[in-house]
């Protein structure tokens, strides 16, 4: 399989290793990006830098690009694909509906790796829109590897992501703006594991939450359900502490 990723960062750099290409090209709005992408994949697969606003077909287009660029991404990239176009972009509903109205006639799927590219293997759940020999091979590959790749909706997956993703996020962010410095011999076996989930969130990249924060309704629960907690006396407190139990 001939490959082209669009977007040269770390899930499109993922995806080109994961996928069982046999030749990768890769292009990026940043010429040096995709240039530094296929050197790094250079030594076990054959790869390349192209232009981004290239004409040349590939037998598949992976659209590894942040989730708000996707619906373009996929308008302006599908037709270099003559077997299958993929994509990577953490969002299911509109890189589906995009995929579905660009790629006509050919394989179709949107896959989520739900972990950073150094955190792999992990959970990937996938919307195939239309299957066939290079999605079924990009699959098994992915699972051969060791992910947990199983098949989901656009619906199912969008409503999963405000509780994983966007109330999850916003959680943890707020303790880590709540709280105070404090002598870690105090850490408690709650909060110490907090602190950890805090330094692996701000260790990523900040746009990439943000664009989370906007696709997904979810932090504002979070913080309703703070208010409660903040608010409630003694014996609301306990109702909902049981409640959280539940």
């Amino acid at each position: 399989m001939q490959l082209l990723v669009v977007g040269a960062g770390e899930m499109g750099r993922w995806f080109a290793r994961s996928s069982g290409a046999d030749e990768v090209a890769f292009a990026d709005r940043d010429r040096a990006v995709a240039e530094a992408a296929a050197d790094a994949l250079a030594e076990t697969t054959p790869s390349r830098a192209v232009p981004l606003d290239g004409d040349e077909r590939f037998d598949a287009v992976c659209l590894a690009v942040p989730m708000n660029t996707i619906p373009g991404a996929v308008a302006e990239h599908a037709d270099r694909a003559t077997e299958a176009v993929v994509d990577v972009s953490g969002e299911m509903r509109d890189s589906v509906a995009a995929l579905r109205e660009h790629a006509e006639g050919r394989e179709r799927a949107s896959f989520h790796p739900l972990f950073s590219a150094s955190n792999a293997p992990g959970n990937v759940p996938v919307v195939v829109d239309e299957d066939g020999p290079v999605v079924a091979s990009i699959r098994e590959t992915l699972s051969a590897a060791g992910n947990e790749v199983f098949e989901t909706t656009p619906a199912e997956h969008d409503r999963a992501m405000e509780t994983v993703q966007a109330k999850a996020h916003t959680a943890v962010l707020a303790y880590a703006l709540a709280g105070d410095d404090v002598d870690p011999r105090f850490h408690t076996t709650l909060s110490a594991p907090l602190g950890d989930l805090v330094a692996q969130v701000v260790d990523g990249t900040p746009e990439v939450y943000a664009d989370i924060q906007d696709r997904y309704d979810g932090s504002e629960a979070v913080a309703e359900a703070a208010r409660t907690l903040a608010d409630a006396d003694r014996e609301a407190f306990v109702d909902l502490y049981e409640d959280a139990g539940r």
